[in-house]
């Protein structure tokens, strides 16, 4: 299974000012094969410390951090020597030792030489726990569920994955509905790559479904593990809610779905530890259009995103036939799968800043709006063909912006001031 962040730890391998780096991103993204793989490719050998309930480890850095000390435990416990040019040394579930968490800043100011990747679920909860972070000390990388692209790729479609590379779409076109047929299946079995690797060997839409729901159970299981328990069902009335909000017509969070009479100062902190945690995407609302967003945004509103399409089908109990045939009864809803399944291709752009818009009167919603750093594009989404765009109008004649993306099932159309791009090729958005 072919992951493109494998092409960005290739130059974080490559780069002079190398830091111990950190994987982020949701329980069973992929991390851990993503890290082997890597080690595997790169490397001539790979040590591989999983600190998930390894007493051994914990004690190893319970004491002090001199990174000598420390790299000759680790080839005590490796059973070999951890060689400085070719050994790419793997630290999981790092967040379960605090300890070799702080141990990454010792490691990037008195032993760079040494290649470490680390991943952990939670790392965001254990800041909020006082953890001592190496702050500036390590690099970041994102791992998402597997992006469309990804997706073609890995049911023996690249081919049809380089093509929307090249953005051909007049041969793109001819092709029209196998990239259709193709990104229906993705909205059912979306990018967690255990549900991916399911459909590509038995192509069956129950054992996919089956492998959903354990996911969505461990997710729960979470919760009651690793979340301070006064706040825990508070997470699980929040997680419980998503797919509500977003059948709505105006998908914005509102409180009062989660609880009668709810306020933002009891949901605050479960929202906070979902988004940390990788679960959900926050995208917040901006009252203007203009560069920097950020600078614009509205803190009290905002929509919430499922980390993955397919889990959301199947936390909604999406039928397969209802999706894939297109039965009238799911018309409502696949606006909301759409949107989904747009905010997670839009996520996994690196440094794309996703917000949403609404004008104050709240005449006009634009579905999103990113800002590339060098401008701010906005997209409306429509789940079939429908190509009316007055919300787009209203935007355009107050921002005027360069472009204006409009992403339905239709073909690819670019007018005077508006682009048609495919939903099958929203990841081409910033490269149009």
């Amino acid at each position: 299974m072919y992951r493109v962040a494998i092409e960005n730890l290739y130059k974080w391998k490559a780069s002079k000012n190398r830091k111990p780096l950190i994987i982020e991103g949701a329980r069973q993204v992929g991390k851990t094969w993503l890290m082997k793989e890597f080690g595997a490719m790169a490397y001539a050998d790979t040590v591989y410390i999983n600190f998930d309930s390894n007493s051994r480890m914990a004690d190893l850095f319970a004491s002090d951090l001199d990174t000598d000390r420390l790299i000759l435990g680790l080839e005590l416990y490796a059973g070999r020597k951890i060689n400085t040019d070719n050994t790419l040394l793997i630290f999981d579930e790092v967040q379960e030792v605090p300890r070799a968490l702080s141990s990454l800043k010792y490691f990037y100011e008195n032993a760079p030489q040494y290649h470490i990747v680390c991943a952990g679920s939670l790392l965001g909860i254990a800041l909020h726990q006082g953890t001592s972070f190496p702050v500036g000390k390590v690099d970041f990388m994102k791992l998402y569920p597997l992006s469309f692209k990804e997706f073609l790729m890995a049911t023996g479609k690249e081919r049809f994955a380089e093509l929307l590379d090249k953005q051909d779409y007049q041969m793109i076109n001819s092709f029209k509905q196998t990239y259709i047929d193709a990104l229906k299946q993705y909205y059912f079995v979306g990018g967690m790559p255990e549900a991916v690797q399911s459909f590509v060997d038995d192509k069956d839409f129950n054992e996919v479904r089956n492998i959903q729901k354990q996911i969505l159970a461990a997710y729960e299981q979470d919760f009651s593990k690793h979340a301070p328990n006064e706040i825990v069902p508070k997470i699980r009335m929040v997680w419980n809610s998503i797919a509500s909000q977003l059948a709505k017509e105006n998908k914005k969070f509102f409180y009062g779905l989660v609880r009668e009479g709810g306020r933002a100062k009891e949901f605050e902190t479960a929202i906070m530890w979902l988004v940390d945690c990788g679960l959900v995407h926050k995208v917040s609302r901006v009252n203007a259009a203009r560069i920097p967003l950020k600078a614009y945004e509205d803190l009290k509103a905002f929509k919430l995103y499922m980390v993955d399409v397919g889990l959301l089908g199947c936390m909604t109990g999406l039928r397969q036939q209802t999706l894939l045939d297109g039965n009238d009864l799911f018309t409502e809803f696949k606006g909301s799968l759409t949107e989904q399944y747009v905010c997670q291709q839009l996520k996994t752009i690196n440094d794309l800043g996703v917000y949403y818009y609404t004008n104050d009167r709240g005449s006009c919603e634009v579905d999103f709006v990113i800002d590339t750093g060098e401008q701010i594009i906005p997209i409306e989404v429509k789940a079939e063909v429908n190509l009316k765009a007055k919300s787009l109008r209203v935007y355009k004649d107050k921002y005027n912006p360069e472009i204006s993306i409009r992403t339905s099932m239709a073909d690819y159309k670019k007018e005077d001031w508006l682009i048609n791009l495919p939903l099958f090729a929203i990841e081409n958005v910033v490269s149009k």
